[in-house]
């Protein structure tokens, strides 16, 4: 029991980080605000490049998601 407990440990702060950035939305906050609170949630997630531009289009306001859509 011991070993698994070593084995896994820091998991539950990684899971707890990555379960954050799936919650976060910017909802009434400007952009930069909500991407403060991005980049303060990323911190030991061990997200990366890919996936974390994911959560991060979608936790930013639909209006502003689907302006830059359309910039492509």
């Amino acid at each position: 029991m011991i070993e698994i407990r070593k084995e896994f440990k820091g998991g539950d702060k990684e899971s707890t980080k990555v379960a954050e950035l799936k919650r976060l939305e910017q909802g009434e906050k400007t952009i930069e605000e909500f991407f403060q609170e991005f980049r303060r949630a990323v911190r030991g997630s061990r997200y990366k490049e890919h996936p974390l531009i994911e959560e991060f289009k979608w936790g930013i306001n639909v209006k502003i998601r689907r302006k830059l859509m359309e910039t492509k």
